[in-house]
């Protein structure tokens, strides 16, 4: 079965992750789709296969030479982001000419370059696209779809001589927990690489630190014609809270290394509100100084509003860079193995996190590859699908170049 195929396949399954259920898998669908791959992967002739509890799948393709050559990995994540649907997901073939693409004639809602400007870069290729309605899942189903096309391809051609591979597809990468039960022992590979990236050609080894914060008001409310003196209005001192900010350090108006503060929830009444922000920033100095602003910030409040506002911070997971530099060639073997492919390597910082980070501060180098779709997480995700073959090549010259 080519990638395609086997992505098209996987995005049927509706494996959205929820942080608010307090299980892992968070979801029962991820768990669904794990057991469909445990299938998939013992069809193959794969072997030390396990599937655990918490939708953990990981797989060997044993080494088919007598070379001591290390035990590299290929990880994917089972889930899509909460923040759209992906139930239902009705992918659309595209021979993309340029220009517009109508994903949704009912509910017009067209993907175009002048919102997308990256489009342009694929005019002549098929794409893969939603349908309006809901996010695709290239993010990570591309990912999977291109470890398992890869493995069958090295199993069919006994020729090519590699080490012993391993593979996983974790759940709960989305909402931040997806190495938290990730057994790197079980696991027993020298080092690993997600393929979770984005865009064609990227390679990375920087990702954001990475922190959440809520911040909960305790309002007083009192009938509105009598509350002169009385009346804490806990959505206006949260809003109060929000204006104190940075305006510029926003998603919205940050690129590269730049660090930000992004709202991504708020929810209240007159009596509560609580407000949920996300902070990032490489530098991790920057990154500390970040909190410690949200802590002045709620300080400042509660001097205005005494006991009205409480923080509640954890840090999520930290850049990566510092525990792959020592292993700088687990990069360059990355770089050429994508240049072997036919692509440019594009080396940069993640603007994000990925289970790489975490697995790297557990043991387990593991830097992120390119997946090949855009726009990740909405009705808008695409994915070429000559983005997901060459990605797929580079799994496969990733096992060629690996030697003892």
């Amino acid at each position: 079965m080519n990638v395609t195929d086997r992505f098209l396949k996987y995005v049927k399954f509706d494996t959205k992750s929820d942080e608010n259920t307090g299980v892992t898998p968070s979801t029962p669908g991820q768990m669904v789709f794990a057991k469909y791959l445990k299938e998939e992967l013992e069809a193959l002739g794969l072997t030390e296969i396990t599937l655990d509890d918490n939708a953990y799948l990981m797989a060997t393709l044993p080494a088919n030479t007598d070379e001591d050559i290390p035990t590299i990995g290929f990880i994917a994540h089972l889930d899509t982001s909460p923040d759209m649907s992906g139930e239902n997901v009705n992918p659309q073939m595209v021979d993309y000419k340029g220009g517009d693409i109508t994903l949704n004639a009912d509910k017009g809602i067209v993907l175009s370059p002048t919102q997308f400007p990256e489009l342009n870069d694929y005019v002549g290729e098929t794409l893969i696209t939603t349908d309006g309605t809901t996010l695709l899942g290239a993010d990570d189903k591309a990912g999977i779809a291109e470890i398992v096309t890869a493995i069958e391809y090295l199993k069919n051609h006994p020729e090519i001589k590699h080490g012993k591979i391993r593979i996983a597809f974790n759940p709960d990468e989305e909402i931040g927990q997806g190495a938290h039960k990730f057994d790197v022992e079980l696991f027993g590979a020298d080092w690993a690489y997600t393929m979770d990236g984005g865009a064609v050609g990227e390679l990375e080894f920087e990702n954001f630190n990475a922190a959440v914060a809520r911040i909960t008001f305790q309002g007083r409310n009192v009938h509105p014609g009598y509350a002169k003196g009385k009346m804490i209005n806990s959505i206006r001192v949260a809003n109060q809270f929000a204006s104190m900010l940075p305006r510029w350090e926003t998603p919205e108006h940050t690129e590269g290394y730049e660090g930000f503060y992004h709202v991504v929830g708020i929810e209240g009444s007159v009596e509560e509100t609580t407000l949920t922000y996300i902070i990032r920033d490489h530098d991790r100095a920057r990154f500390e100084s970040r909190k410690k602003e949200l802590e002045h910030l709620t300080r400042k409040i509660n001097a205005e509003f005494p006991g009205v506002a409480t923080l509640d911070m954890k840090d999520q997971y930290y850049n990566m860079r510092e525990k792959i530099e020592p292993v700088m060639h687990v990069i360059d073997i990355a770089k050429q193995a994508i240049e072997n492919a036919g692509v440019t390597p594009k080396v940069q910082p993640i603007r994000g996190g990925t289970d790489g980070a975490q697995l790297s501060f557990k043991g387990l180098p593991c830097p992120n590859i390119f997946a090949g779709g855009l726009n990740f997480h909405g009705r808008f995700e695409f994915v070429p699908v000559s983005s997901m073959e060459k990605a797929t090549q580079v799994v496969v010259e990733i096992c060629k170049l690996v030697k003892g």
